[in-house]
């Protein structure tokens, strides 16, 4: 077993420890990452209306779900009647979180 512990289901709140419960309805930013690139300074300065920018994501693979610069999950695009949306397919615990 990988020392990040993955969640079965994201409603399963049983798992957080009661020291946390204060902390459940806080509000945090996400960043949803589709890829990851390397670029110099000279091709950023090129970028402009209709570039492209390839990515080391392939092609249909999960997206990150990243908080505060940690990944916490992982999940593929929805479209959810007109809005996108990410489905989440695996939730990893990071370790060192107390929580294994």
């Amino acid at each position: 077993m990988s020392s990040s512990r993955t969640l079965s289901s994201s409603s399963d709140l049983s798992v957080v420890p009661e020291h946390l419960a204060t902390m459940l309805d806080v509000s945090c930013a996400v960043d949803f990452v589709i890829g990851t690139g390397i670029m110099t300074v000279r091709d950023c300065l090129r970028l402009g209306r209709h570039s492209v920018v390839k990515l080391n994501q392939t092609a249909g693979g999960d997206l990150d779900v990243v908080v505060h610069g940690i990944s916490i999950a992982h999940g593929e695009v929805a479209v959810i009647d007109d809005s996108a949306a990410l489905r989440v397919t695996r939730i990893s615990m990071p370790s060192g979180v107390g929580w294994e």
